[in-house]
């Protein structure tokens, strides 16, 4: 009885949290500096225009600290609920512990950390592909290439035997907490089995992630939507069915992109 009202409350906290975490992301999207969210115009524009041209390196500072606070809302938003699992069981392992809210808050940010590495080289790797496509004349009218082709790669990865092998370890939270737990060098150990299981998140949702940044990183129903898809996969026993047929979604809407533009 004991277990089950623990598991309870736990599932009710972090699904507030979750909840919290949306609502401060419509909160953000409806005011002045929702442009943020969609790696709008950074640098010259409104509080954090004058900012940038305050700080020494403000124009490069001011927005990877907002890219990193939209990053991280968006996390505990989307992906917090599909890791809900794994913390209960290890919160329960840890209960009789002095230190558990600090063991179970190491997890936490060893799981971002593995998120934030991900999200800082798909935030880089979008500048890039940006200025790449201000030096190109095709890019310049062709850039519904980029997003046909980030597509076409998140439906190619839903049938890749890497997406396959991260998921299931993504599916039993009990072998891998028993796996990475030692029960020694506590801290450290708790930081490593969070950080391991984000790589193994990150190795199994990155395509799908990606696609944020086609759809517009800001865009609430789209999150919505995406982190659904996510927790269903990893959580759900029938879960693993959707692959097949959301690939093949995906790669319908990339060819149907090129087959739109080609026939224009």
């Amino acid at each position: 009885m004991r277990s089950r009202y623990h598991r309870r409350a736990f599932y009710g906290l972090g699904l507030s949290l979750a909840g919290l975490a949306w609502l401060l992301l419509w909160l953000w999207s409806q005011g002045p500096y929702g442009r943020y969210l969609d790696h709008g115009d950074w640098m010259h524009i409104g509080l954090a225009g004058s900012i940038c041209g305050a700080l020494p390196f403000g124009e490069a500072l001011v927005p990877a600290a907002l890219y990193v606070s939209g990053w991280v809302l968006m996390l505990a938003a989307m992906m917090l609920p599909t890791t809900l699992p794994i913390l209960d069981l290890y919160a329960r392992l840890v209960q009789r512990r002095p230190d558990r809210l600090m063991l179970v808050g190491l997890v936490i940010v060893g799981y971002l950390a593995a998120w934030l590495v991900f999200g800082l080289a798909a935030h880089l790797a979008d500048l890039g592909l940006e200025r790449l496509a201000q030096r190109s004349n095709w890019l310049i009218f062709n850039g519904w290439a980029l997003g046909a082709g980030v597509i076409a790669v998140a439906g190619l990865f839903q049938f890749s035997d890497l997406k396959r092998r991260c998921l299931e370890r993504c599916r039993m939270p009990m072998s891998f907490v028993i796996e990475h737990w030692q029960g020694r060098r506590d801290r450290r150990n708790a930081a490593r089995l969070g950080w391991r299981h984000g790589l193994f998140c990150v190795g199994c949702c990155w395509a799908l992630m990606l696609l944020m940044f086609v759809v517009g990183t800001g865009n609430l129903g789209w999150m919505l939507l995406l982190g659904g898809v996510m927790a269903v996969e990893k959580n759900f026993a029938w879960g693993r069915r959707i692959s097949t047929p959301l690939g093949l979604l995906l790669l319908g809407w990339s060819g149907a992109l090129v087959l739109a533009h080609l026939l224009l």
